[in-house]
């Protein structure tokens, strides 16, 4: 059995409010003093009135043609409700009017400046609004104390309506506007990403490029895994290359699901796609640091072991170890990268990067409440060190 949900059944309270309301003006439109039933003339002016208006307010949203737009529902209940009430006024006759036209009206105002657009809220709300405020004339003539009241007492409704309709509508455009920024923060942040892989990739091209032109000479018999490594790099570049077009391009929700994959089981396979037959690479890892960490940790752990790998390829080439440390450190998660490098480079200067990738990185790195230091080690070479709060690590 499917159960109601608190706002269903304030709907339904409400819509029955309503028609009920409806009802009142009917009966009391009809009534001629002799029977409960309407059954005197003015009971089909306004029974049109209110199921015009009943149609534009209860009509539901998933079945609603096109044509039936906001303007279309309340400009057109509005103005038969004002034709009404000039109609009466110019032919001299007494007509009722009651509680469910007015809640319709007020319905209608609510609906005009919550949800129309905005050069036409103005319009269509002033629509509205006048037909409420016409409404005395079809039983009152004079304006006297009753017409007066009346009028001020719709006023104060119209203000409350209105108002919470304004107010309403603010938060849809906040809250639009924050699905909209926060989108777009995540697109970029995922460009971001996705520019660092490639950049990761790219850098391991150019490296093993130079190596393969070297060897070509020395070593020509062990040229294929560093041209099997050159396609690896360059078919992964490619590959991350037409994931950032991608969300450049996109702009919906599925966008979020493009952004690379790091993690500390990650770190492994960057590892071995980084080593060559003149770099060793050496990755330790404790058993106390587990895969069961938060996944923004692991993402950020990812990044630095792979900044750190693409700067040892731009700025020490000719390191001929790299150690990877990920361990336990008070419950504090440690990841360190050190070369035995000095600094030798064959890069192009235009390889060499812009030189801020440490510095977004820290940015990452504190942003979890971590640290990140950077700079040469006792004797020779160069370490990167992060450590990242993550409370009891789990083993």
């Amino acid at each position: 059995m499917k159960s109601v949900s608190p706002r269903g059944c304030a709907r339904g309270f409400a819509v029955g409010v309503l028609i009920a309301a409806c009802v009142v003006d009917v009966l009391y439109a009809g009534s001629d003093g002799t029977s409960v039933l309407p059954t005197a003339s003015p009971v089909w002016p306004i029974l049109a009135v209110l199921l015009v208006g009943l149609a534009a307010v209860l009509w539901p949203a998933g079945r609603r043609p096109e044509w039936l737009t906001p303007q279309v529902r309340t400009a057109v209940p509005a103005l038969v409700s004002a034709l009404y009430s000039v109609g009466s006024l110019l032919t001299l006759r007494v007509n009722t009017f009651g509680p469910g036209e007015v809640l319709i009206l007020l319905c209608l105002l609510f609906v005009a400046v919550r949800h129309c657009p905005p050069r036409w809220a103005w319009g269509c709300g002033a629509l509205v609004v006048g037909a409420l405020l016409l409404l005395p004339v079809r039983y009152l003539r004079l304006l006297d104390a009753d017409m007066l009241g009346f009028m001020v007492a719709g006023l104060v409704l119209v203000g409350l309506f209105a108002g919470l309709a304004l107010y309403l509508r603010t938060m849809d455009y906040r809250r639009t506007l924050a699905v909209s920024e926060t989108r777009r923060a995540e697109r970029v942040a995922i460009a971001a990403d996705l520019h660092d892989f490639v950049a990761h990739h790219v850098t391991g091209i150019l490296v093993q490029t130079q190596m393969a032109r070297m060897m070509a000479q020395t070593q020509p018999q062990e040229l294929d895994p560093v041209l099997a490594g050159i396609e690896r790099a360059a078919t992964e570049a490619l590959a991350s290359m037409r994931r950032t077009v991608g969300v450049l391009r996109d702009s919906g929700d599925e966008a979020a699901d493009r952004r690379p994959v790091g993690d500390l089981a990650a770190v492994a396979e960057l590892t071995d796609g980084f080593a060559s037959p003149v770099q060793q690479v050496t990755l330790r890892r404790d058993r106390a640091v587990s895969d069961d960490l938060p996944h923004e940790v692991q993402a950020a752990a990812f990044r630095v072991v792979q900044e750190a790998l693409t700067n040892i390829r731009r700025h020490a080439a000719d390191a001929t170890h790299v150690e990877v440390r990920l361990r336990d450190c008070a419950g504090r998660l440690e990841v360190s990268v050190a070369d035995d490098g000095r600094g030798g480079t064959q890069l192009p200067a235009a390889a060499h990067g812009g030189g801020f990738g440490l510095v977004g990185l820290k940015e990452r790195v504190t942003a979890l409440g971590g640290e990140l230091d950077a700079g040469p080690r006792g004797g020779v070479g160069w370490e990167v060190r992060a450590v990242f709060p993550t409370g009891a690590l789990r083993g």
